[in-house]
């Protein structure tokens, strides 16, 4: 599976916006792009379309910013592709329906629709809480220990 960058930055940003939930700040996107090293001009494309799904809120002004529009246990890695990648969860082309409609249907009901289900089944189960965890468990093995 290629996710594009639109929707790996995206994730990457809800993850860092849900590291500092708890602290109800606005976070802008200048901040994350310097954090993460993305563009600006890529994230505000990806925000538009996290707003317009509603799991980012904007607030303007100088102390504004974004905020996840709910708690990152209630915010899935599906939710997020779903705003930004529309066209990974598109319905696969006919392939060979006019010649061999037999072999399209088994491809449909026995590969697609299978395969469908399953992503959707297992980016549903995945919150970013989750992200925020495992990202937390990976910081405390890279961080260097000195000792004297």
């Amino acid at each position: 599976m290629r996710i594009s960058a639109k929707g790996r930055y995206a994730l990457a940003s809800v993850i860092s916006m849900a590291q500092q939930y708890d602290s109800r700040e606005c976070i802008t996107i200048i901040s994350i792009a310097e954090k993460l090293g993305i563009s600006k001009i890529y994230l505000e494309q990806a925000f538009s379309l996290l707003k317009r799904s509603k799991i980012v809120i904007s607030t303007k002004g100088a102390q504004g910013g974004y905020q996840l529009s709910r708690a990152p246990e209630h915010i899935t890695v599906l939710d997020v592709l779903l705003a930004v990648e529309a066209s990974l969860f598109e319905q696969t082309q006919n392939t060979v329906l006019e010649r061999a409609p037999e072999i399209e249907k088994a491809l449909k009901l026995s590969v697609f629709d299978v395969l469908d289900t399953s992503v959707r089944k297992i980016l549903n189960t995945i919150t970013i809480a989750d992200l925020v965890s495992e990202t937390e468990k990976h910081k405390k093995e890279s961080a260097i220990m000195f000792y004297i």
